[in-house]
């Protein structure tokens, strides 16, 4: 992990096409503001880990319904 340094007002850049910046500090709670392009998913963790997590749980039972022999490969 990468850990910066940031005041208010200033930003970091990631892969030349996402902004983050420091909006506000209070207490023990910062406002980051971020800039990204539209086709680029930005969520809090939380509702990535629902969002993944929903997904992750769909292809568990997805692949158990189908059992073992539907997976590929060439043991066969």
């Amino acid at each position: 992990m990468l850990v910066l340094t940031r005041k208010k007002n200033e930003s970091i850049v990631i892969n030349d096409n996402i902004k983050v910046t420091v909006v506000e500090i209070r207490g023990d709670k910062v406002r980051l503001g971020i800039e990204a392009p539209r086709e680029i998913d930005v969520h809090r963790q939380e509702v990535y880990e629902q969002i993944h997590g929903k997904r992750d749980e769909e292809s568990q039972e997805a692949h158990a319904a189908h059992g073992p022999a539907s997976q590929t490969g060439s043991d066969a």
